[in-house]
């Protein structure tokens, strides 16, 4: 069904994504995922011509240069993949991030008109002057400076026109295949790629609305309301919609430029301090956080003030998240592996995981960091190394921390360029202390005793009634035992398949019979100096012996 949905709605795209990857020497993987055959239904072709220089680089490079090719959702997922720190190897870490959001710019009256429709009327109405080049051109959209009427200075991201189509034919792709790869691929099952789509797919829908983007940003803007060090531009909603928002421009020094802040004279280090610090409050404090912190998002202000752009990328942490995180930490500072594993193990949630070999190892880890204080942690090294050990027993971690991971190593490099002395472990201490006491407390645990009670004692007076329900409905017969036993369905399938068979061998096997003894009676028609009816049974039984064979070819039996 999948594929003629595709080969039907999606054939143009299709093509192009399948030719992309054929070039680049994934052709197997274009004819495992069913593609081929897709294209082939409908009378297309897939190109065959390898380019040798292409397929001598290494498969990290032509994946990384492939999803380039194949557009602005796929340059996405790239970046989302570069985020899985726990799924890949630093190589294919580090090949996935220098998949940036430059794209070729879209022409200024493709845009103008664009704007037009957000606005409802031209953008003249709204700006008394737009620069008709643009400041930047990314996957998703385009940003063009503007002068609205009051004389402030603003950016206006204008989505790129055209882009939904594509992208929704995109994620209908990516979904069949992801779903076809866990079932052809065996060894990909461990990268979780239908996992992987799926948020990708809710990270993506989330970019696409540029509203959303702002509303990001004013929350972020309020957690940081009473601290005068941290600026987020300001929204200028009567111009901002799904399609384009509009917000102040900032004007300040980009934080990797460091000829540029020693020319300023700014305190470097500090400015890593207030990066790390902001950061850090906004995941362990706010539990909402920039997730894409790279350096074109951070640019300095004089007064040592940080400005921080683009929410469009942001990650989320419920409060029970963040109290695992910081278990994890207190069990590595305590030397508690049981407790380091119990963590891990709820977070992967993998039952064939050999438990027993990750606490050993988990042991072993634990103790490189036993009498290490908090301060002085190498917490990217501990977080690089908490990935590996994962990796190495195939577990994956959710989304939000794989994320959070991801974050906390930009951070990491970024404070580092700009102070070499940058210690994130030392600017992570207050905060791990304050999510500790807040976690362990007194009062803490006073009022997770007191949730308990309150829910125990709830369940108890329910117990009685809920009791008198259950009796009620076993005394009238209405009480149903349901037991599922996986894989139980496809073995009755089976069965039955196999029953079939059976039954037609033994019809052909009568047919073959009852033909031979016709062959010998004289006397009726006949055909070729041959009975008739003896030489109907004979082509009989060899069509169905024939489609017999077949259907046990075509089920995997042949192999």
């Amino acid at each position: 069904m999948w594929e003629t949905l595709i080969a039907t709605h999606d054939l143009g795209r299709l093509q192009t994504l399948a030719s992309i990857l054929v070039r680049y020497g994934f052709g197997d993987l274009v004819r495992r995922l069913g593609l081929a055959r897709a294209l082939a239904r409908v009378g297309k072709v897939l190109p065959l011509n390898h380019l040798e220089e292409l397929v001598a680089l290494p498969p990290q490079v032509r994946v990384r240069r492939a999803l380039e090719e194949m557009g602005p959702s796929f340059v996405k997922l790239g970046q989302v993949l570069a985020t899985r720190v726990d799924l890949f190897s630093p190589e294919w870490i580090a090949e996935f991030s220098r998949l940036q959001n430059a794209a070729p710019s879209v022409a200024f009256e493709a845009i103008h008109a664009e704007m037009t429709q957000a606005l409802g009327s031209a953008p003249e109405t709204a700006f008394l002057w737009l620069d008709p080049e643009p400041l930047a051109a990314a996957s998703i959209a385009q940003v063009h400076r503007a002068r609205l009427h009051d004389g402030r200075e603003v950016v206006a991201k204008v989505r790129r026109p055209g882009i939904r189509p594509v992208i929704e034919a995109d994620l209908r792709l990516l979904q069949y295949a992801a779903s076809k790869a866990e079932r052809k691929f065996p060894e990909l099952r461990r990268f979780h790629p239908v996992g992987v789509v799926r948020q990708f797919r809710a990270s993506l829908v989330r970019e696409l609305d540029l509203a959303a983007e702002c509303r990001h940003a004013e929350r972020v803007a309020a957690s940081f309301a009473g601290d005068d060090r941290i600026v987020v531009p300001a929204v200028h909603w009567p111009f901002t919609s799904e399609r384009m928002n509009v917000q102040d421009f900032i004007d300040g020094i980009p934080v990797a430029d460091i000829a540029a802040l020693d020319a300023a004279r700014v305190d470097r280090k500090q400015i890593a301090r207030t990066g790390a610090q902001a950061v850090l409050k906004m995941m362990l404090e706010d539990g909402f956080f920039h997730a894409d912190p790279h350096p074109g998002n951070v640019f300095v202000l004089p007064g040592a003030r940080l400005a921080i752009i683009d929410f469009g990328m942001v990650g989320r942490m419920s409060p029970a998240r963040r109290a695992e995180v910081v278990s994890l930490l207190f069990g590595l500072v305590e030397r508690d592996s049981e407790r380091v594993t119990d963590v891990l193990l709820e977070w992967t949630q993998r039952p064939d995981v050999d438990e027993t070999q990750l606490a050993i190892d988990i042991d072993a880890f634990v103790d490189h960091y036993h009498g290490v204080p908090l301060g002085q942690l190498d917490l990217a090294g501990m977080l690089l190394e908490v990935t590996a050990l994962l990796r190495s027993h195939r577990l994956a971690l959710p989304a939000d921390l794989a994320l959070l991971i991801k974050v906390c190593l930009t951070l990491e490099g970024l404070g580092r360029s700009l102070d070499p002395d940058f210690d994130m472990a030392r600017q992570a201490q207050p905060f791990l202390r304050s999510a500790m006491t807040a976690q362990l407390g007194p009062r803490a645990v006073a009022r997770r005793g007191a949730r308990a009670l309150i829910d125990a004692a709830g369940l108890l007076a329910t117990l009685p009634q809920e009791l008198r329900r259950l009796l009620r409905a076993v005394r009238g017969g209405n009480a149903r035992l349901h037991v599922q036993m996986e894989h139980l369905p496809e073995f009755s399938r089976q069965v039955s398949h196999s029953a079939n068979r059976l039954a037609g061998s033994m019809v052909i096997a009568a047919l073959i019979v009852g033909s031979s003894i016709a062959m010998t009676v004289k006397g009726g028609p006949s055909l070729l100096g041959l009975p008739f009816f003896g030489l109907l049974g004979f082509v009989g039984a060899s069509l169905a012996g024939l489609w017999l064979l077949w259907s046990i070819f075509r089920s995997g039996g042949g192999r």
